[in-house]
């Protein structure tokens, strides 16, 4: 899965050559692996810790906790904090994880999908994930596409052939796209591996309505548009079989590009307690200030006289350092304020249907698909259950 993460410098345009991958190689261009995976087994406990004490009650309580851990000013154990805090955060990174190996498990179950490919004049099954920019793939009815293909031809006249892409942009009725007709007559295999044609067109991006390019071929150039693409994430319907020509493959496909990256993401409830819990701890410092003044200058008018009777600790040398203790000790002492006992509960009783990382059952590409149904292509977080 290293390819799926492989830092590439960024595009001004895009060069695809057919039927010649060691030409298309030196560009550096994505595999079609897909990677939508947060997490692996290095990376989850730092990752997963440090978005979790995002969260404001996280954090406080780890303050609490380091708090109490000093002698001179705690006056509770700390096993009372650490306890429900291990609890909540050891929750939340099960939650989580488990989301994470669904996300796993599905980007291999997609990445493993078999495609015909046309390797060396001969139609072989490849791996999704080892499709590159430039082959020429082969599809047949009801077959998913597998990355973003310009139709070179297809068994209906004129190059034509049908799709669906309900996972694109949520409608259900069949759309056309047709090859140019200088290579709609390359329906034969032998035509087709002797194709050598480059197409030059746009970058990466994720525009699902749009695509602009030039196909280069025998001395001649032909413009090309949204009209002659099948992108990923569509179904060939109706159509015995046509082929294309890979021009974005996996995280470069207009569906991956979409679909943005897999982020943290909280709750409007979420939102609420970390407000709640900020207007609260800025009540308890104010609390914790007056109780602390109100120290000091007990012990700077009255204390100093019970000096042999009520003597400060070794470490305290003066009334304001005395104060300066008793605010820490105020804080420890009214932590109950912001009640932990609620995280506890909400950790426990959060469906896994509605985790923060969940996104919705239908995953990426209903993400996508509501995007689009409110006139917005643009890119949406998603945890990407089903990718196609």
């Amino acid at each position: 899965m290293a390819l799926c993460a492989k830092k590439r410098p960024p595009e001004e345009e895009r060069r695809a050559r057919a039927n010649d991958r060691e030409y298309n190689e030196k560009f550096q261009y994505a595999s079609n692996c897909i990677k939508t995976s947060k997490y692996n087994i290095l990376t989850f406990l730092p990752v997963n810790l440090f978005e979790q004490f995002q969260e404001v009650a996280n954090t406080y309580f780890l303050f609490l906790l380091i708090l109490q851990l000093i002698p001179q000013i705690s006056s509770l154990s700390w096993f009372t904090t650490i306890v429900p805090l291990v609890l909540v955060l050891t929750i939340t990174a099960v939650k989580d994880a488990t989301d994470d190996y669904f996300r796993h498990k599905s980007d291999n179950q997609v990445n493993n999908r078999q495609s015909q490919v046309l390797i060396n004049g001969i139609l072989q099954q490849e791996q999704w994930m080892n499709v590159c920019v430039g082959d020429i793939i082969k599809l047949e009815n009801n077959q998913f596409v597998a990355a973003d293909l310009l139709l070179l031809s297809s068994s209906e006249p004129h190059g034509l052939c049908y799709i669906e892409t309900a996972e694109l942009d949520g409608e259900t009725n069949m759309k056309v796209r047709q090859a140019i007709p200088v290579t709609s007559e390359l329906g034969d295999i032998s035509k087709l591996a002797k194709f050598d044609g480059e197409v030059i067109c746009e970058p990466p991006n994720n525009k699902l309505d749009k695509f602009s390019g030039t196909l280069y071929w025998k001395e001649s150039k032909f413009p090309l548009s949204n009209q002659n693409m099948l992108l990923r994430g569509c179904v060939l319907r109706n159509t015995e079989w046509c082929f294309g020509l890979v021009i974005f493959a996996g995280p470069d496909t207009k569906l991956m590009q979409n679909s943005g990256r897999t982020k943290f993401k909280r709750t409007s409830i979420d939102r609420l307690m970390n407000t709640l819990v900020l207007w609260i701890f800025g009540f308890l410092v104010c609390m914790g200030v007056i109780l602390a003044i109100g120290n000091a200058i007990w012990e700077h008018e009255v204390g100093t006289r019970f000096q042999v009777y009520l003597p400060w600790d070794e470490a305290v040398d003066s009334a304001f350092f005395s104060g300066f203790l008793s605010f820490w000790s105020y804080i420890i002492i009214l932590n109950t304020v912001v009640p932990i006992s609620l995280y506890v509960r909400y950790a426990v009783s959060l469906p896994r249907g509605l985790s923060r990382e969940s996104g919705g059952p239908l995953g990426l590409l209903s993400s996508v698909k509501v995007k689009s149904s409110r006139g917005n292509l643009g890119s949406s977080p998603s945890c990407a259950v089903n990718i196609l």
